[in-house]
């Protein structure tokens, strides 16, 4: 998505930025894993079919993507985010640890229309440590309060998640930002979360926004 094309958020432990061509070598090596193709519904591609995919998630207007980058331990340790800097460094791909994405569906006019939210931890060191809660805290701060129409911002209550009814980890994680269970989809075996108390989403964390050149 265009509106996110030249903006970073910076958390206490993660960096949020743009995914682009720089990303993609690593991101292809992540995909060579048939787990996390599994977990993520993807299709196998050559490093070229990649370089495309990326470049068009950058254009599509239904996409919001950031690629997630683990802060430095010593940066981090500053809980005042509001001053916190970009540096070369912090945006290095070698920090990459995964991706956050919404994913529009429909026209914002249409009763019908919702947002998908996921979120992908690859690196397996930085799983069940807080960092994919972050990133999505980030993320869902700036899709519901950045005003760039006609997408943003977005009403939480568009907001849903689908996820395989036996994945207790991610159930829990959701649970935790204010997603209830509306639906098991018996065929799939899969749970429906949304959020139903909008003022939820006055806990989430919210991201210093900086221009990410």
């Amino acid at each position: 998505m265009k509106v996110n094309q030249h903006t970073a958020l910076i958390g206490r432990n993660v960096i949020l930025v743009p995914y682009r061509r720089e990303h993609v070598e690593k991101y292809h090596a992540w995909m060579a894993d048939p787990e996390l193709r599994e977990l993520t519904a993807s299709e196998p591609l050559n490093l070229e079919e990649e370089h495309d995919m990326q470049r068009k998630w950058q254009e599509d207007e239904d996409k919001l993507t950031f690629i997630v980058l683990a802060r430095d331990s010593e940066a981090s340790s500053d809980e005042d985010t509001s001053k916190a800097v970009l540096s070369e460094a912090d945006c290095d791909p070698s920090r990459m640890i995964g991706d956050v994405n919404l994913f529009f569906k429909g026209s914002p006019e249409d009763e019908e229309f919702e947002i998908e939210a996921e979120v992908m931890i690859a690196e397996s060191t930085f799983r069940r440590r807080g960092y994919a809660s972050e990133a999505l805290q980030l993320l869902l701060s700036f899709a519901t309060s950045c005003d760039s129409p006609p997408m943003l911002p977005v009403a939480a209550d568009k907001l849903v998640v689908r996820i395989g009814a036996g994945n207790a980890a991610s159930v829990g994680l959701f649970a935790k930002l204010g997603f209830t269970v509306t639906k098991h989809v018996a065929v799939f075996d899969e749970l429906e979360m949304r959020i139903v108390d909008a003022r939820r989403k006055g806990e989430w964390v919210k991201g210093k926004i900086v221009n990410f050149e």
